[in-house]
């Protein structure tokens, strides 16, 4: 179950608007009103790509569905038939097992469709630390005092 305020469809369109339009996600995030996770997981469940610019190479956040996984709303769609099927007369016990198994089949997928999109929320912010951590190292090493490479263990000061 989705966590957090629901979203518009005024915020959606926004949304699809400000993608559109190749804005970055911190822009986003802040006419939003919503924190980069939220925008990339609707953007995600709206089938939407979100492009990280100041990655290199400018790489997507990866938080597109792969076509052979069916979206949140998909599987939403089988669950509503299953139920509705429950209030049917007449189901036999073998449909009533099925449909058992489809509603637990339905929480897995939905746990660990969470998880897919959250390790790939990870996976973007590792690569963002990553760009950073590039483009700082030099900074500190050119920073450095020179005749200063020796740790405090070995120069006797702690």
């Amino acid at each position: 179950m989705p966590k957090g305020k629901p979203w518009t469809d005024e915020e959606e369109a926004k949304l699809k608007d400000l993608l559109t339009a190749g804005e970055p996600l911190e822009k986003i995030s802040q006419q939003l009103g919503r924190n980069r996770a939220a925008i990339t997981m609707k953007a995600s469940r709206l089938g939407l790509e979100v492009v990280v610019a100041d990655l290199p190479e400018a790489t997507t956040t990866s938080v597109q569905i792969p076509p052979e996984l069916p979206t949140p709303e998909e599987a939403l769609k089988m669950l509503a038939g299953g139920l509705k099927t429950l209030t049917q007369s007449g189901i036999t016990r073998t449909e009533v097992l099925r449909l058992q198994v489809l509603a637990r089949v339905a929480r897995a997928y939905d746990n660990l469709f969470a998880n897919y999109i959250r390790y790939r929320q990870i996976e973007t912010k590792l690569l963002e630390l990553e760009r950073k951590y590039a483009q700082l190292a030099p900074k500190t090493q050119n920073n450095e005092p020179a005749g200063n490479d020796a740790s405090p263990a070995q120069s006797g000061k702690e």
